[in-house]
């Protein structure tokens, strides 16, 4: 079965094609060497038995982690000595309440949880903006399906409970800043932060072994770098913290979404190509920001080549460059996008019946919009249907056509984060219509 996925994921590599899903979640454990395990899983929970016990790399989530905890036993029967969390994303920590009740229901003590310092930081925001972060999970997850191979059931799942962090999450107990060397019987294991996806992140890495455990610094889609409904990304210092892993010569990389890859070439290979597109999006913003051009000038310029973002690790199914554009104006220009009126704007719905008066009316705002959605232009046509939305918010009319515009575009899209926002945006306007007829 081991050979199995590094087979898949050196033809995946190879051949530039994915002709079957590389995020795949089966709740299924995988031997991938001697003492080595994956189960499969959203996130994935690594598995490495050492000489003092098991010591598993991220938890799952909490919709998933019973059932990778009995997958683990079944292969297992030695304790749970540790749980390293690569950051702090649900879907990474979550399940580990279902690792403290094995140990218990075993007579064995909690794991310990290796982490870096800000893990416990994230936690207590979570806990701060709880009703938040439940709306914008579930905003960006909603009433979309698992596509392309990347299923997010189980995400959703975990972040519909009243709690955003489940309150049997096991709190970081070996806290790191930068580095630490920790040694697991005989063998030495190196914990490395570095920014990324987030500002909590480890990779680790067993130089005996020459094995790497990299979270998410590699996802098997294009970086989750631009997140627009999340905090601040760090793509310079992911493409950096790429570059010292594939300097290491890893055999065999274990990422937490997507599949193991083996031998030091193909790594190499990917991880290298990853950074080149992350280094070219904050090279190209950066040159047109030092110009003074305007956000809006800049992500209608900036791009990635198809036949990079074709590539079966690179391929915009959950985030997109685009929206890698805005974080990198965020981390460097502020939160102003350069546009005069937009530092102290006007109200949108006083803006947007000003526009419908000067049209004559809402309802040529939306019959504009329809026309311009039906000749491909749903950029535009979204604009005109939120100004007559906002002009007439109680009309059932201008909302069935709203609804519709933004189902439309919202097919349109490959990535997992523009799919959400705008099924959310139609599900606004169905619910409007529903209110007044």
């Amino acid at each position: 079965m081991a050979t199995d996925l590094f087979s898949l994921s050196a033809q995946v590599i190879d051949s530039g094609v994915a002709t079957e899903p590389v995020n795949r979640v089966t709740n299924e454990l995988i031997e991938l060497a001697d003492d080595l395990a994956i189960v499969e899983s959203f996130s994935h929970s690594i598995v490495w038995r050492s000489d003092e016990g098991l010591v598993c790399f991220d938890a799952s989530s909490a919709a998933t982690g019973r059932a990778v905890v009995e997958q683990i036993s079944q292969w297992s029967p030695d304790h749970i000595h540790s749980m390293v969390y690569t950051h702090g994303h649900l879907d990474h920590v979550g399940g580990s309440g279902a690792f403290a009740e094995y140990a218990q229901r075993n007579n064995n003590p909690d794991p310990q949880v290796i982490a870096h310092e800000n893990v416990a930081r994230r936690f207590n925001r979570y806990r701060y903006t709880n009703d938040w972060n439940v709306a914008i999970n579930r905003r960006q997850f909603g009433g979309v399906r698992a596509e392309h191979g990347l299923n997010i059931v189980d995400r959703e799942a975990a972040s519909t409970k009243e709690h955003f962090l489940p309150v049997d999450c096991l709190e970081p107990t070996v806290q790191l800043n930068t580095f630490r060397e920790m040694l697991f019987g005989d063998t030495r294991v190196e914990f490395h932060h570095a920014r990324g996806e987030t500002d909590d992140h480890l990779w680790a890495w067993i130089p005996e072994k020459k094995w790497v455990f990299t979270g998410d610094f590699l996802v098997w889609n294009f970086p989750n770098a631009g997140n627009p409904q999340k905090v601040q990304r760090y793509p310079i210092e992911w493409a950096t913290a790429l570059r010292e892993i594939a300097s290491r010569q890893p055999n065999i990389l274990l990422p937490a979404h997507g599949l193991p890859i083996q031998g030091a070439d193909r790594i190499n290979r990917v991880l290298t190509e990853i950074a080149d597109v992350l280094e070219q999006v904050v090279r190209d913003v950066i040159e047109m920001m030092n110009n003074g051009e305007r956000l809006n000038t800049i992500v209608h310029s900036v791009r990635v080549a198809d036949d990079i973002l074709a590539k079966p690790y690179l391929r915009p199914f959950y985030d997109e460059p685009e929206f890698l554009i805005h974080n990198v104006w965020r981390q460097f220009g502020g939160w102003w996008d350069g546009t005069a009126s937009h530092l102290k704007p006007s109200a949108d719905e006083h803006l947007a019946q000003e526009i419908a008066a000067l049209a004559g009316g809402a309802s040529i705002l939306i019959q504009r919009a329809d026309e311009l959605a039906r000749a491909g232009d749903l950029r535009l046509a979204c604009h005109l249907a939120d100004l007559a939305g906002y002009a007439e918010p109680n009309s059932a009319s201008i909302h069935t056509t709203r609804a519709d515009i933004y189902e439309l575009r919202r097919k349109q899209e490959t990535s997992l984060m523009a799919k959400g926002i705008f099924k959310a945006a139609a599900k606004e306007s169905t619910q409007v219509v529903e209110r007044n007829t």
